[in-house]
């Protein structure tokens, strides 16, 4: 189970604990997973080798915990919560949008490093099949939303409209935009917030005298 780094503790355990794990971020982002080890961790957090296991049992529980301790220090989980408190399903797919710009970068080098060796690292296939899990669950309760309030365009039902919204989140589309495009992250959520209402936005009704919903991108309407 990974260990969160606002578990209570000693003020010394603590640090130690999130030196480790910073150093564990960073030693990935340099050079992957492949010389990670818990002589490497412990050399680059400054602490022994016993520090380290006196906190992780092994190798899978400290890389079981990156992905934790790199949403707590990134504040994803505030960036998300923006998402689920718009005001109705429009408006969150939108916030989606900029919430996939705020926190994809951020996650970027780790996700990049496990994709590289999961199938021969299985350390690394947890930190990526954990990711996965988290985003296709991501979309498939904004999809929900959508369907729910009849927002949700034909032919798609939650399960095709979910598969092809994470779909859309691939790291490769991300890094073709943002680093070898240029794009800033405004950019992109913005691109990303039309690419989903085009493609997942039931259209609107036009049909004389009645009266329609303001689906402009940002609008709450």
């Amino acid at each position: 189970m990974p260990k969160s780094i606002q578990t209570p503790q000693n003020a010394r355990s603590r640090r130690t604990c999130e030196a480790l794990l910073a150093a564990t971020r960073a030693l990935v982002t340099e050079q992957g997973f492949e010389p990670l080890t818990m002589a490497a961790v412990a050399d680059r957090a400054g602490v022994s080798r016993r520090a380290v296991y006196l906190h992780f049992t092994s190798r899978a529980e400290l890389v079981g915990s990156l992905l934790q301790y790199v949403g707590e220090v990134e504040d994803l989980g505030g960036s998300l919560q923006k998402v689920w408190q718009a005001p109705d399903s429009l408006a969150g797919l939108d916030e989606w949008a900029r919430h996939l710009a705020r926190a994809h970068p951020k996650i970027l080098d780790v996700a990049r490093a496990a994709d590289r060796v999961r199938r021969a690292d299985p350390d690394a296939a947890l930190v990526w099949e954990e990711s996965m899990r988290r985003w296709q669950l991501g979309s498939r309760r904004l999809v929900t939303w959508l369907h729910d309030e009849n927002n949700l365009a034909a032919p798609w039902t939650v399960d095709t409209a979910a598969d092809m919204m994470w779909a859309l989140m691939s790291l490769d589309t991300l890094e073709r935009l943002t680093v070898d495009c240029r794009w800033s992250n405004k950019r992109y959520a913005d691109r990303m917030a039309l690419l989903f209402r085009s493609t997942f936005v039931r259209p609107v009704d036009t049909s004389p005298g009645r009266r329609t919903p303001d689906r402009r991108i940002g609008s709450t309407n």
